[in-house]
């Protein structure tokens, strides 16, 4: 469109204004527009607008019109917004539906309720997380047993496809270990042809979380916040370089020296070889039946907290049943 309206102004003198914007497709009324000069004051707000962003790049634009505003102009939010935008500058926060699968592929069911894992190697969890370095974003993508918080296999790169999902499954299985089922989300990468041929060959099934469903993968996820919290938030990665070799050292001091709560602060290697015993998987706790109903002999009682309205009606309800066998009797 710009190159068009430049070629208005070189057309000869002989055709109108009109006429071209008629033989260019443009609108009249645009070949008349003069820009207006960028005001200084809207020039010296966007630069504190960057320097802004550049020292917490988290902060909205709501925020950076409070911090504006604290340093004496006068400016609505409306503004900001605006600036920004023109700007390029967005605010670095978790976006939704971060894990997109690509619908012609396709979706397995969910199997660790019905095959809750018992013993290391029955269930590994997989799953991919961003870390910022300095001048971008690398993927970590890993691989960890369900029982003994092992980490398996694991990969960074600094792009998100399904090579990286591969090397990290190849690290694992290099250490002569397979696992049983391989459990995660939807992500484009798991639900490849690539992924899913991969692991057809191994003879690991594949288990995917339902939508929405966070606490399905919730091992690979509490790891995620363990070495974000423990290792990434500490430290200020120059390169990738510098991050693969930092998160590689952690991963290992993870495995074989960090004590695991969860695992009665033993080691999660120690747990993986068989040194120590792992503790129970939810999943895999069961109550004891009798006679065809659960015991709960042993629990506490508790105190109902069905609503009163409730009670009254099923005690109504209850009533009138009693009546009604008697009447039947």
């Amino acid at each position: 469109m710009k190159e068009r309206k430049a070629k208005i102004k070189i057309i000869k003198k002989k055709l109108s204004k009109r006429s071209c914007a008629l033989m260019l497709g443009v609108n009249l009324s645009s070949v008349y527009y003069v820009p207006k000069a960028v005001p200084v004051d809207v020039v010296n707000m966007m630069n504190e607008i960057r320097e802004i962003y550049a020292i917490r790049p988290f902060q909205g634009y709501r925020r950076i019109t409070l911090d504006l505003k604290d340093s004496g102009y006068e400016v609505n939010h409306k503004k900001v917004y605006r600036l920004m935008r023109e700007a390029g500058i967005q605010a670095l926060y978790p976006k939704k539906n971060l894990s997109k699968r690509n619908h012609a592929h396709k979706v397995y069911p969910y199997l660790l309720k019905d095959n809750p894992p018992a013993k290391p190697n029955d269930v590994w969890c997989t799953d991919i997380t961003y870390i910022r370095i300095a001048n971008g974003f690398v993927y970590l993508v890993a691989l960890i047993d369900v029982v003994s918080r092992c980490v398996m296999g694991f990969d960074v790169s600094t792009s998100l496809d399904t090579e990286s999902c591969l090397n990290a499954l190849e690290m694992a299985i290099n250490k002569g270990y397979k696992p049983k089922i391989i459990n995660s989300d939807q992500g484009c990468q798991f639900t490849s042809q690539e992924w899913a041929y991969a692991l057809s060959l191994l003879q690991i099934k594949i288990s995917m979380d339902g939508k929405g469903r966070c606490l399905d993968n919730i091992p690979i996820e509490r790891f995620w916040r363990t070495i974000k919290y423990e290792e990434v938030y500490l430290q200020t990665y120059e390169t990738v370089k510098e991050a693969k070799q930092s998160l590689a050292a952690y991963i290992d001091w993870y495995n074989h020296k960090r004590r695991h709560s969860g695992l009665s602060n033993s080691r999660p290697y120690e747990v993986m070889v068989g040194i120590k015993m792992a503790s129970s998987w939810p999943f895999a706790e069961s109550k004891k039946r009798v006679g065809g109903y659960v015991d709960n002999s042993n629990e506490l009682p508790t105190k109902s907290t069905t609503p009163k309205a409730i009670r009254t009606k099923q005690k109504d309800g209850q009533n009138k049943m009693n009546h009604s066998s008697k009447i039947a009797a």
